[in-house]
């Protein structure tokens, strides 16, 4: 085929854990391990590649033995961890999918920080999630859907007796304990009463059917993915006896409290962050922090312009850490720890030396705070001394999302022992603990996988052909790599585009691996975990020529390495990474086919029409779109639908808030105008996460491999249900 390009616009680790498929109570153990600990990505030379992990020990190769579409069902991962306040326990929440109700249960589990006891703690049909320690560590708070709609719980851990302390009807989150132990904290919606219009309606007739009333919307945020249009309501702070009663609600007024909750060292206060202005619609980024006390009395305490959230009150009860960014109108800023006096004086930046985004503070002591951050690829812990003295202490971090190799990791801490989620390559995230040294508590899938054998994955650093800016990347190799051949290549993109991939497992591009594929993923620019200048690169330019190149001189390094067949390339991605795949398209003719998922394909209608448009208008533009129609237009795909002959795929949730189906409709319809081979996929019941549910996950892929085999030119099998 002849490729064409068009131009638009002219420390030591110890093992000890728990192995096996649970149900119930029931635990399998296995006394190795044949888990990998990660190595941090880091700069090579420019097209220089290295393993990332050994291939794991399996049986000799064949399909047989290659990661299939059902073992997605029998996957588990650690999604958060909690240590006990006397440090020797830690309890975590243990995800696992359920094959028969199509859904992803939250279960919880205990272990000893020593590894040596490992159980089920609440375990069975209903998810339980957010455990909470007592300050004492003689009771654990958890959220639960037990009695059907999510409630507060406080269980007993010496006897295990359990308290319904809560019976609201909207769920409860930000859970926190006071410190005496006699109060828990939590956020919850409440309903507001909004009537915009008097209307003169005649009197409906006794035992009449009319159709139903007309819905009001009045606010600019009036709908959000995943639950629709919205209904008028409130996010307020509440507090209830830890034994059970009565909630009180704290707040008031029309605003939003969102966020973490901290209660000040003698539990008369509680520290919390919240947008109180009367443009709060129209300030996406903008909150302070605030005090209010039990009386419902609020103080504010910072008013910069920009973020202040996430508060946190130091052990000794003197200082506050909390995050901060700034109020530039641009698509991504770094957050910064920052800390006051418990009064909202004397704030200080601690961490103004990392050049990456802050979160998830927890203080280790009063004079250490532990953060978190991403670095090229995986999430690592640090620790910050209020002198500003940094210090790595875990490394690796990731491996909570099972479907995409998106950096995302959690980790808690009590004093000097830390617990985090760490997987590898070849295994989604399991509980690992350090404090002088690091130990490994689960292996949740060795049952799974152990017999499988994977696609190795290798780190590819390159230079991208457009202005020689470094691009980090990695390619999986098809399980039965022969190095004397070349293979069909897929590029997948990730979403955001503020996010990034990294080494770590990832159930649909191991499956298509196994299907003979070189799948290649990097992190263009744009990305995060390089720097905050690196991931401005796409101000004002996405999708563009610029984040095109960095993926095709991965391509292209990747052929002529010898690894990836030129005739055989293919490209997909969803979200942003569905934006780039048709922007893509639109500019090179050199894929047989593409997989174009949940993408915006017009911004003049996606920043109108979409959950997403109040933030992205002023952050993500250079103004309205009706005074900047040009430039809307230039960043859309829909502009280089003229232009595309690759036969496309089109899949998006049909209650998609976040990248409307309209916009997947506009792309569908140009392209068969164009007589471009297309179809349109549409997941139903589904919103922008449409691999949200384990069989969505594997209809989405096997639909793409489908799709891929139909232009690959061998003979076509089976075809499988759209999902």
């Amino acid at each position: 085929m002849t490729a064409h390009y068009f131009h638009p616009h002219c420390k030591t680790t110890k093992k000890s854990f728990t192995t096996g498929r649970i149900s119930t109570a029931i635990l399998f153990s296995l006394g190795t391990s044949l888990l990998s600990t990660l190595l941090p990505a880091t700069s090579v030379a420019q097209e220089d590649t290295r393993t990332v992990n050994s291939t794991p020990t399996s049986p000799t190769s064949n399909k047989a033995h290659h990661f299939a579409s059902e073992d997605i069902f029998n996957l588990e991962y650690v999604s958060e961890a909690r240590v006990s306040p006397d440090k020797k326990q830690v309890v975590y929440v243990r995800r696992s999918n359920d094959i028969m109700s199509d859904s992803t249960r939250s279960n919880i589990w205990l272990a000893s920080v020593d590894g040596s006891k490992h159980r089920p703690l609440l375990s069975s049909k209903h998810n339980f999630y957010s455990p909470r320690w007592s300050p004492d560590g003689k009771r654990l708070a958890y959220l639960s859907n037990e009695e059907g709609k999510p409630q507060l719980y406080v269980r007993w851990m010496d006897t295990g007796q359990t308290a319904l302390v809560t019976n609201v009807t909207s769920s409860p989150s930000s859970i926190t304990w006071s410190p005496d132990g006699k109060h828990i904290a939590f956020t919850m919606s409440v309903d507001a009463e909004e009537k915009p219009l008097k209307v003169n309606m005649p009197k409906k007739p006794k035992g009449a059917n009319w159709s139903p009333s007309f819905e009001y919307i009045t606010k600019a945020r009036y709908q959000a993915d995943g639950r629709g249009v919205l209904e008028p309501a409130y996010t307020h702070i509440f507090v209830v006896p830890s034994q059970g009663g009565t909630a009180r609600q704290l707040t008031s007024g029309d605003y939003h409290h969102r966020g973490s909750l901290s209660f000040s060292h003698d539990g008369a206060k509680i520290y919390f962050s919240a947008n109180r202005s009367s443009n709060w619609e129209y300030e996406p980024i903008e909150a302070d922090i605030y005090t209010v006390d039990m009386q419902g009395h609020i103080e504010q305490l910072t008013s910069f312009k920009g973020r202040e959230a996430s508060p946190i009150v130091s052990p000794n009860g003197k200082y506050v850490a909390y995050e901060r960014r700034s109020d530039d109108k641009v698509m991504y800023k770094n957050t910064y720890l920052y800390v006051m006096k418990a009064d909202g004086t004397e704030h200080k930046n601690l961490t103004e030396t990392i050049d990456n985004a802050v979160s998830n503070f927890v203080w280790k002591d009063s004079k250490n705070i532990y953060f978190q951050q991403s670095v090229r690829g995986l999430a690592q812990v640090d620790s910050v001394s209020l002198s500003g003295k940094v210090t790595n202490m875990a490394s690796g971090l990731g491996g909570t999302t099972l479907g995409r190799p998106y950096v995302f990791a959690t980790y808690h801490a009590a004093g000097d022992v830390i617990a985090y989620t760490k997987g590898a390559t070849n295994r989604p995230a399991d509980l690992y603990v350090t404090s002088d040294d690091e130990r490994q508590l689960t292996s949740l899938n060795e049952d799974v996988l152990g017999h499988k054998t994977l696609g190795e994955v290798k780190e590819i650093v390159y230079t991208s052909s457009i202005d020689e800016e470094e691009i980090q990347g990695w390619y999986i190799l098809p399980p039965d790599y022969d190095s004397s051949k070349t293979y069909p290549l897929i590029l997948e993109i990730h979403g955001g585009p503020n996010l990034a991939y990294g080494p770590v497992f990832t159930a649909e591009l191991q499956r298509m691996a196994a299907e003979g594929y070189v799948v290649f993923y990097d992190n263009h620019r744009g990305s995060t975990g390089y720097g905050e200048r690196f991931a401005l690169l796409l101000q004002g330019k996405y999708s563009s020529k610029y984040d095109f190149a960095d993926h095709m001189s991965g391509v292209d390094a990747l052929i002529e390495k010898g690894i990836a067949d030129p005739e055989k390339l293919y490209i997909t991605g969803g979200s942003a990474g569905g934006i780039a795949s048709a922007y893509a398209i639109g500019l090179t003719d050199r894929f047989k086919a593409a997989v174009v998922a949940k993408p915006v394909i017009n911004w003049l209608s996606k920043v109108l029409t979409a959950d997403s448009g109040l933030y992205q208008i002023p952050f993500q533009f250079p103004g309205k779109p009706w005074d900047n129609v040009e430039h809307y237009w230039k960043r859309s795909p829909l502009s280089l639908v003229g232009n595309v002959t690759t036969p496309t795929m089109l899949i998006t949730g049909v209650n998609d808030k976040r990248t409307p189906m309209s916009e997947t409709e506009q792309f569908y319809q140009a392209l068969k105008i164009q007589k471009v081979d297309t179809v349109l996929v549409k997941v139903p019941e589904s919103s922008h996460g449409i691999a949200a549910k384990p069989s969505r996950m594997i209809g989405k892929v096997e639909n793409i491999l489908a799709w891929f085999k139909k232009y690959s030119g061998a003979d076509e099998t089976t075809t499988p249900d759209a999902p």
